[in-house]
């Protein structure tokens, strides 16, 4: 047992340790003003549990460039980017269609902060429901000849996920490149005999920051999001679906599936790729040195599409800034589906600025939540647009899991990220930023169409939420910029 005197030097030491904490918060790290709030607060009344949860959640580690990519990696789309960037600037780029030239400064800066390239010779499939999705892509993974290189936040043990990789282990043994980059927290609970017979067959896996305990890494918060599946170079799909039996509507819990993927032919492809190859390089310690066979892209239609990436590898937030280019543009409409709504005060306001300007805001979110604390941070942010004039929705028909944002029936981004803090500044995120009315005006009425699905959230109903539910929110949203 501790002296009395010991237990009282060990209280000040953690104090101390905290109150300088405090300081490095406020002062070096530059965060919001929001997430500095939280984390003060954390720290004040819980110490010694905020100091752990900072160590493994709080540190900013995009400033300190841990997620640094080699300037070898970026000469690859270095020439392209400058030559894209100097037609753009002197305005000698030809566009397939000409509605797709009042977008150059949204595809300007998306080549410059991310050297996202824009391609018009694509043709695009979209998938709302995971049966359609997984039956396409399973044919696609049979069909394959050279490689297939796969990404993705969750893999889960369950029926659909070892009949995938069943498939791919087969694919592996008739020669078939076979690689799989999976998150190391997301897909945590797969046991370690899972890739096994895949392996076996030559084919490799590696883990995105693995926790070198269960659940306990320093880099724990900053995972990655992004969904990709690339075939042959030919063929790739990006978009919300993960890899599980809930995703073909199967959770008893949340039912119903709702969500966007897209199968993209074309040049585009060539974009998913290079993302493929650089967190694959990053993961496995591969120098991957003979990278030109990857890039076999061939047209396939007329669609103008730019990949573009952002998170803790990147210099600026591209998508969230994207997403904010869209909104300030919009002059019909805009309408938004995400899981979770936890915006920064740059997108909630170009929301609001953009209502109060005469635009049809329209924001849809889940009527089921699958995280509670998330849900009710989101339904904290709602007011604020209703008195607006946005006209915001919960989806009703089992879970919204969707990342869309269209505008004016013309450009829209489908992706992996979501409307919220986590996905603009600590996750590694993958969008399509998409200039074409036939598939924007689609989304447009699959939007329209789920409203008949969905209860509306009128200024009355927020108004009359109890006490108790007014509580929650602002609980929770008070800490929201740690989820």
């Amino acid at each position: 047992m501790l002296p009395e005197n010991l237990w009282l030097v060990l209280v000040d030491i953690v104090l101390i340790i905290n109150f300088l904490l405090i300081i490095l918060v406020v002062i070096f790290e530059r965060r919001n003003p929001m997430g500095t709030l939280s984390w003060i607060l954390l720290l004040v009344f819980i110490p010694l549990l905020g100091f752990l949860m900072y160590i493994f959640l709080g540190q900013n580690l995009r400033r300190k460039k841990i997620f640094y990519l080699k300037e070898e990696e970026e000469r690859i789309v270095i020439p392209m980017v400058a030559w894209q960037d100097a037609s753009l600037y002197h305005q000698s780029m030809e566009f397939n269609d000409p509605r797709v030239a009042e977008y150059q400064d949204l595809i300007r800066m998306l080549l410059a902060s991310s050297h996202s390239l824009i391609s018009q010779d694509n043709q695009v499939e979209i998938f709302h429901n995971g049966i359609d999705l997984f039956d396409s892509m399973i044919n696609d993974i049979k069909n394959a000849r050279d490689y297939i290189h796969m990404q993705y936040f969750i893999i889960r043990n369950d029926n659909l996920s070892r009949n995938i990789v069943n498939i791919l282990a087969e694919k592996a043994a008739q020669g078939v490149e076979v690689k799989i980059l999976y998150d190391g927290m997301g897909c945590i609970a797969l046991p370690r005999n899972f890739f096994d017979q895949l392996h076996k067959n030559g084919g490799q896996t590696v883990s995105f920051y693995p926790p070198f305990l269960p659940y306990i890494n320093q880099r724990i918060n900053y995972r990655n999001h992004r969904k990709i599946s690339v075939i042959d170079g030919k063929i790739g799909y990006v978009g919300g679906f993960n890899i599980g039996d809930e995703y073909l509507g199967l959770s008893k819990k949340l039912g119903y599936w709702r969500d966007i993927h897209l199968k993209i032919e074309g040049s585009a492809v060539d974009g998913l790729e290079m993302r493929f190859l650089l967190d694959w390089r990053y993961a496995a310690r591969d120098p991957l040195p003979q990278v030109a066979r990857y890039f076999s892209s061939r047209p396939a239609g007329e669609s103008a599409i730019q990949i573009v990436a952002s998170g803790p590898d990147t210099t600026y937030p591209s998508i969230k800034n994207g997403y904010l280019k869209l909104i300030n543009k919009a002059q019909r409409n805009i309408f938004i589906e995400t899981p979770y709504y936890i915006p920064d005060e740059s997108i909630q306001e170009a929301l609001k600025i953009a209502a109060l300007s005469g635009v049809d805001v329209r924001l849809m979110i889940p009527y089921k939540p699958d995280h509670y604390y998330v849900y009710w941070a989101s339904l904290s942010y709602i007011g604020e647009l209703l008195k607006a004039g946005v006209r915001c929705y919960r989806y009703k028909r089992g879970f919204l899991h969707s990342k869309m944002v269209v505008i004016d029936g013309f450009a829209c981004s489908v992706g992996s990220a979501n409307m919220d803090i986590r996905s603009f500044q600590l996750d590694f995120e993958v969008n399509a930023f998409i200039y074409d009315e036939q598939i924007s005006s689609y989304l447009e009425e699959e939007f329209l169409r789920a409203i008949n699905l969905s209860e509306e959230i009128t200024p009355q109903i927020y108004a009359n939420r109890s006490l108790y539910n007014r509580f929650k929110e602002g609980f929770f949203r008070l800490f929201s910029p740690l989820f």
